[in-house]
């Protein structure tokens, strides 16, 4: 018989099967957060007047919509 208690082995058990997933998580939430702060600064630039190039709004706009869904799809489905 193991001595392992049965929620740490549960425990460690879900870990190798998901490693880094609280990492991952953390970096999901920093590059979402950076990204609608970059569309934050883009959008006010327009409306001061200032011209952009249509391929950076584009790309920001693509990542404000890839990172916060990789963060949805990384989330615990229990």
């Amino acid at each position: 018989m193991s001595k392992v208690d049965p929620e740490l082995k549960k425990k460690l058990l879900k870990e190798s099967q998901a490693p880094f997933k609280g990492l991952r998580r953390i970096l999901w939430i920093a590059f979402s957060s950076s990204a609608f702060f970059g569309l934050i600064i883009m959008l006010s630039r327009i409306a001061s007047g200032t011209e952009l190039q249509q391929n950076s709004l584009l790309i920001q706009l693509g990542a404000c919509v890839i990172f916060p869904t990789l963060l949805f799809f990384d989330r615990n489905k229990d």
